[in-house]
């Protein structure tokens, strides 16, 4: 599996930092319309993708990049056995009416499973870094990870005895969903927007994250990597591995179960 080294690592991350100071300049005041499939995008959106796309093609030359905004605008890369996946600004319902939730996701993609992956909340100033550890910083937009405070390696707790915290959808928590957890041994709840969810887990602040809809490769690979980066796991919902590269569909997913251990899922449905 081809982790990256911590050199390239900080250079995904610095390219998030950049991208997160473009989004930063419009919060607050951003202006959305809405793509051809419904879902609404910002001058946020493609200024951040702007920034992050001649970046990784400076660092890793040749290596193809699926982006949501280029994918919007038709252009659409041939994807080799590696290649990245970028959502440039993840949870731009959440950006536009004003809450901190979003984030922009850089993931790599090695025989269609997640190997690296940078998340950064530039209004929290929190920055995810994982290949074959998983760090967590606060850093600012526009800084560099050299800048970065508290930095530090983070892992998955283990499953606690007296229930799960499983952590939800805030934008986008559907009926099937409802009705999934509904039959878990649940200690309590946490709501968070776009990949934070992933990040909620990785840091052991919650459980069990199921998504029962559909969500864009780009939405999950950075969140994906991060998590087992952490000593996690994600799956589809019958247990079969959650792969990249699903060109012929359009990089769209299906449901998913994120989770602290894949032990988990089994004791669930013993």
């Amino acid at each position: 599996m081809a982790y990256l080294d911590k050199a390239l690592m900080d250079a995904l991350a610095d390219l998030a930092l950049e991208a997160g100071a473009a989004i930063m300049q419009h919060f607050g005041r951003a202006q959305a319309s809405i793509k051809a499939d419904g879902s609404p995008v910002t001058l946020a959106d493609a200024q951040a993708e702007a920034i992050i796309l001649p970046g990784l093609a400076r660092l890793f030359p040749g290596t193809p990049v699926v982006a949501e905004e280029a994918v919007s605008a038709g252009n659409i890369p041939d994807t080799a056995d590696e290649f990245f996946l970028v959502d440039p600004l993840d949870g731009t319902k959440e950006f536009i009416v004003g809450n901190t939730d979003f984030t922009v996701n850089i993931g790599l993609v090695n025989s269609g499973r997640p190997v690296a992956g940078v998340i950064f909340a530039p209004a929290l100033g929190r920055l995810w870094v994982g290949s074959e550890t998983c760090e967590v910083c606060e850093a600012a937009p526009g800084s560099h990870i050299a800048a970065s405070r508290n930095r530090h390696a983070v892992k998955v707790r283990p499953p606690p005895e007296d229930g799960l915290i499983v952590v939800a959808s805030r934008s986008h928590l559907n009926p099937e969903t409802q009705d999934f957890i509904a039959h878990l041994p649940v200690a309590g709840y946490r709501s968070a927007g776009s990949s934070l969810k992933f990040c909620l887990i990785a840091e052991g602040e919650a459980d069990f994250y199921p998504r029962l809809g559909p969500t864009m490769e780009w939405d999950t690979c950075a969140g994906h990597a991060i998590l087992l980066a952490a000593g996690g796991d994600m799956c589809q919902p019958d247990g079969r591995a959650f792969l990249y590269g699903k060109r012929s569909a359009g990089f769209l997913n299906g449901g998913f179960m994120a989770m602290t251990d894949r032990r988990l899922l089994q004791k669930l449905r013993a």
